[in-house]
């Protein structure tokens, strides 16, 4: 059997079954966006990275509201849901440049859905050839950033662009 040495999995692991509640409403409560890597918080919704990347970058967009769909957002909700999305994917660009995206909804646990209860959507940048041998060969996906630093450059260009955005 091969091996991949991920100590930073163990939290995960170990987290499995132990932890009550939705982990999403608890990040939004704590209100340690670093900690957590909230790298966006608007009125209704937020952005922040995944702790468990599909590729460097991939972040989700939720509503702070505990809803499991998408016809269960207000209006407003919804505006904001998918306005922060584009502004994610603009961040994105800015910073890591990527060549397209993976952009998706899980809806219900059958469609693959982690977290089922709380209505999140993936936007994973993709590069031209991002998927080399290591999955291939080796099933292993490396993630090249630190989440730590890709966080710091997605909060400062977020703080960029917020400045540069008129006032209604």
């Amino acid at each position: 059997m091969d091996k991949l040495w991920a100590p930073w999995r163990v939290k995960y692991i170990t987290q499995i079954g132990k932890t009550k509640g939705c982990v999403f409403c608890r990040i939004i409560a704590d209100k340690k966006d670093k900690k957590n890597f909230i790298f966006v918080r608007g009125k209704l919704c937020f952005a922040v990275l995944n702790l468990y990347p599909y590729n460097n970058g991939h972040s989700l967009v939720l509503p702070y509201r505990h809803v499991n769909d998408l016809n269960k957002l207000t209006p407003e909700e919804s505006r904001e849901f998918f306005d922060l999305l584009n502004d994610t994917r603009t961040l994105l660009d800015k910073v890591l440049k990527p060549t397209g995206y993976n952009i998706g909804l899980n809806l219900g646990r059958a469609a693959g859905a982690g977290f089922p209860g709380h209505l999140h959507i993936h936007v994973v940048p993709r590069w031209k050839g991002d998927v080399n041998f290591m999955p291939v060969v080796a099933g292993t996906k490396v993630i090249s950033q630190s989440m730590q630093i890709l966080y710091e450059g997605l909060s400062r260009e977020h703080s960029r662009l917020l400045k540069k955005k008129p006032v209604k």
